[in-house]
């Protein structure tokens, strides 16, 4: 008998098994299990949607968030992040969810998400769901689950609040599309950032089945919003767009493949954010690196902060990376990195360089940019000036003039600024500097300041994205 047969045998075995558990185990229980098997889905955060329920349901959803409270790893606070199941068919080795991994199942019923999420609100614990799930039997019974369940919510129970759930690869567009007008966000997870990784990894999936609810997603997207045009109370669709989430470190990609990932995905298919996720180690497999130094937190920071100047600041990867530098530097933000390496094009008159110039320049992020450009239609500036404006100066200084003079005497080589920039840089972790390595995962939103008190300017530069 072969080792495929052997499998088939035994696995009716199996699924009877885990199907008399389900029988007694309780809601509690389930939820412990599914709640602890979400948090390794970093895609997750606010909502960017504004709807009222105008006093006909329960919840509602800000315009600039559903809440702005983050927890320490970068994750919003405020959503019940849960599994619909950790049932799955696939058996993708870096998965702790993965069939052949003897973990707890449980499998929520819509009912039983509607009662959690629902209780979880009016007790003011959350303020709106985040659903992601395995895929059980197959993908359109899984996603016939995710549509009947945010149905419930908003049809049934009128749950006004935000919710984000996944698309799952390989179902039938039309439950996609139907779970894309009870839901405020969806997501499809890339998985690996390349095919060549996902062929090695995960070899039951494909690059295209992920794609193609991607592209669904963006196309009705834009149709929606043509119609919304014409008939303003048409029912939107996916009105807070679509994000996706990679696994980093998994893999031997470098960071110009992952950047360039990310840049065609924005540009091909318009979404609102790219999650990095650094590889933990929780399965034992020849294929997955052994990490014995813990996850790459560092390295996804450095990607979060690389991702935040390619949709706001208008960098292109190929000037961040290039084929002879094709990482981060560890030691200094992207931003500051490629100020470095660029010193031709400074020092700038913060009193006459243009906007986009001055999103170049570390320490300016984008509102200060724009707080420049206006107050100096009034006023020559300085750099006391600049300091209340919300410039970081301790990184600016090397790069700018005002009114032609520079903040002090330094020496203007790239060996010179760089060390200058890490002796003021940021305050890494203990656990960082050292070598030392616990697994947290970390985000755009980290402040870095695990023991020190987090100062009131490291906090404003967290929220703004101020590189």
């Amino acid at each position: 008998m072969d080792a495929g047969k052997a499998v088939n045998i035994q696995q009716p075995v199996n699924i009877q098994r885990a199907a008399s558990i389900q029988q007694t185990m309780d809601i509690q229980e389930k939820l412990a299990i599914l709640a602890d098997a979400a948090k390794y889905d970093v895609a997750c955060t606010s909502s960017g949607v504004d709807r009222r329920n105008g006093r006909r349901g329960t919840g509602s959803a800000a315009a600039a968030g559903i809440c702005h409270s983050f927890a320490g790893d970068g994750r919003c606070i405020s959503l019940l992040k849960i599994l619909l199941s950790n049932d799955c068919v696939y058996d993708c080795r870096y998965c702790i969810n993965r069939r052949s991994n003897d973990v707890p199942r449980a499998t929520f019923t819509p009912e039983e998400i509607c009662e959690l999420t629902m209780g979880f609100y009016r007790r003011n614990y959350i303020e709106g769901l985040f659903l992601s799930s395995g895929v059980v039997k197959n993908a359109d019974h899984t996603m016939e689950l995710i549509c009947e369940t945010v149905r419930m919510l908003r049809e049934t129970f009128h749950f006004f609040g935000y919710i984000h759930v996944k698309a799952i690869p390989g179902a039938d567009p039309m439950l996609i599309e139907r779970a894309g007008y009870y839901a405020d966000r969806m997501s499809c997870n890339l998985e690996l950032p390349t095919a060549e990784s996902l062929m090695k990894l995960a070899p039951q999936k494909s690059r295209k089945k992920i794609l193609t609810p991607m592209r669904q997603i963006q196309n009705r997207i834009t149709q929606n919003k043509n119609e919304l045009t014409v008939y303003r109370h048409a029912p939107k669709f996916v009105p807070a767009g679509q994000s996706t989430q990679m696994i980093i470190g998994a893999t031997p990609e470098t960071d110009l493949q992952i950047m360039q990932v990310s840049e065609s995905l924005y540009e091909r298919f318009s979404l609102k954010r790219v999650f990095y996720s650094a590889y933990v180690s929780v399965n034992n497999d020849a294929l997955l690196p052994a990490l014995p130094q813990g996850p790459p937190l560092l390295r996804e920071h450095r990607l979060y902060q690389a991702d935040w100047l390619l949709r706001f600041y208008g960098f292109k990867a190929s000037e961040l990376l290039d084929e002879a530098r094709p990482n981060f530097n560890t030691l200094l933000d992207p931003k500051c990195d490629w100020a470095v390496r660029h010193l031709e094009g400074f020092p700038v008159e913060v009193n006459r360089a243009d906007y986009y110039t001055l999103l170049r320049v570390p320490g300016i992020g984008v509102r200060s940019a724009r707080r420049i450009c206006q107050a100096r239609r009034s006023a020559v500036l300085d750099f006391a000036d600049l300091k209340k404006l919300g410039v970081v100066l301790k990184r600016a200084v090397y790069f700018i003039t005002c009114s032609g003079r520079m903040f002090g005497r330094f020496r203007i080589d790239e060996d010179a600024v760089a060390q200058s920039l890490i002796q003021a840089g940021e305050r890494l972790p203990a656990a960082l500097r050292d070598g030392g390595m616990t697994y947290r995962q970390m985000s755009l939103f980290d402040d870095f300041h695990v023991t020190a008190p987090v100062a009131v300017q490291d906090r404003q530069s967290a929220c703004t994205g101020q590189l």
